[in-house]
């Protein structure tokens, strides 16, 4: 009977670790700050700034910040899976970009997409 007691505690003991470390694994990353992001531009390298606030459920807000000016972001962050969009306006009218990506501690890397058209980016988290 104690060896069964024990083995049973032994089972919950490993079942609440197992679920422990599957919860950790859902909470997002941390993106929250500013991120200097850069891609390769028709006319050379391309440098922007990202600022993220995030909230606890891993929704984005914020802004990018190019030569164009200031936009708006909206996203989210799963684990270390994040996607977001800005929505610019031109004079052209009004346009989306689908940004994707994955977070590794201060660095970011992922691609976009702008209509027809794709290119991959990269982002350091300021300090």
């Amino acid at each position: 009977m104690k060896k069964t007691a024990i083995a049973v505690a032994l089972v919950l003991s490993f079942a609440v670790a197992c679920g422990l470390a599957l919860a950790a694994d859902d909470q997002p990353a941390n993106v929250a700050g500013t991120w200097s992001m850069t891609f390769e531009g028709r006319n050379g390298t391309v440098t922007q700034t990202l600022k993220f606030v995030q909230d606890a459920a891993g929704k984005l807000t914020g802004t990018l910040t190019s030569p164009r000016g200031d936009s708006p972001i909206e996203g989210t962050i799963t684990g270390n899976a994040i996607d977001f969009t800005v929505k610019r306006s031109t004079p052209n009218g009004d346009f989306t970009i689908e940004y994707t990506g994955t977070v590794d501690g201060d660095s970011m890397k992922g691609s976009f997409k702008m209509g027809d058209n794709a290119r991959d980016w990269t982002a350091t988290r300021q300090k």
